[in-house]
């Protein structure tokens, strides 16, 4: 079957290791189930396996890919969840977690394979390339918005880096969800589009906000992290998920945590019922994931390319 998959590991030019050709299909295991997948969407986390980062050289040749919808072998339309091994169903025991191209083959292929307690059912309101949005990036904002951060409707939450998928996301579901939401960026263009979908302010990155904050929704790191802790309110939440731009920040604003009493929450991905939460409240409510572009899966580098280049605003979908 074609695939778009992780021949080898560059440290420094991760797309260097990046091949798509024809890798062999899924085998049959027990409590395992195979999807013809339809449509999968590139996270950060892609590129950061082609530089090794959650997987190792002896784990090559691999599929890369966490997100996926498709439709599987009696023709039910689902969504995969990707991370593995917290269900504790379709593996022995022991099985430590991990997501989907760490350790078992990913979505960005014809077929893929997972637990069949991996499989929530697709809303048939969402097409195929708005579901496989939702796994990953926008199950993090969802689990930072709601469950870490433990903000309701009226408090208000500060969005670094807006354009990025993560942060695209938690600006819908906190408007939808009838929070006060501001963003920031570098570029003008993407502050323009936070507003169009719902922020009340969209700013430079490290300007001061008109009013400090319940809750930070922070994936940029280093770059925007004191500007985090200064915009929170006493008491507030910073939620933190990524560091794309570094894990170590100049001043780590210590005196202001403690004196403040902040909170500092670390979120990766969410389980599978909120992903089916998730999924409820996009069809209920009329929200859709923001889909910067779909290509076919034989362009998958072209999408990789412009993720890499931090070029896009919302996701980038490629489609079987």
């Amino acid at each position: 079957m074609f695939a778009a998959y992780a021949a080898r590991i560059d440290r420094d030019q991760p797309l260097n290791g990046l091949e798509l050709g024809e890798r062999p299909a899924p085998e049959e295991r027990p409590g395992w189930t195979t999807v013809n997948v339809r449509a999968a969407s590139l996270n950060h986390h892609d590129l950061w396996s082609l530089r090794g980062v959650g997987l190792g050289e002896d784990k090559l040749p691999m599929i890369l890919g966490c997100d996926a919808a498709g439709v599987d072998a009696d023709g039910n339309e689902v969504v995969l969840h990707s991370v593995i091994g917290q269900s504790g169903i379709g593996f022995g025991p022991g099985e430590p977690r991990s997501i989907l191209t760490e350790k078992y083959q990913g979505t960005f292929a014809e077929q893929v394979s997972v637990p069949t307690a991996n499989l929530l059912p697709k809303p048939k309101e969402l097409s195929f390339e708005e579901a496989a949005c939702l796994p990953t990036a926008w199950l993090t904002a969802y689990r930072m918005l709601f469950t870490n951060a433990g903000v309701r409707p009226g408090d208000s939450v500060l969005v670094q880096g807006a354009g990025g998928g993560v942060a695209t996301a938690a600006i819908v579901l906190g408007k939808a969800a009838g929070l006060r939401v501001f963003a920031t960026s570098r570029d003008e263009a993407k502050r323009k589009r936070a507003l169009e979908l719902g922020a009340v302010e969209a700013l430079e990155s490290g300007a001061r906000l008109p009013q400090r904050v319940d809750a930070v929704i922070e994936t940029v790191g280093a770059a925007t992290w004191s500007h985090s802790i200064k915009s929170l309110k006493p008491g507030g939440t910073v939620v933190i998920s990524g560091a794309t731009s570094g894990d170590r920040p100049s001043h780590a604003e210590l005196t202001r945590v403690f004196f403040l009493e902040l909170k500092i929450v670390g979120s990766t991905m969410g389980t599978k019922d909120e992903l089916e939460d998730l999924l409820s409240f996009c069809a209920t409510a009329g929200v859709r994931p923001v889909i910067d572009e779909v290509l076919p899966l034989d362009r998958a580098r072209e999408g990789f390319e412009r993720m890499a280049a931090g070029g896009q605003f919302g996701k980038i979908v490629l489609t079987v």
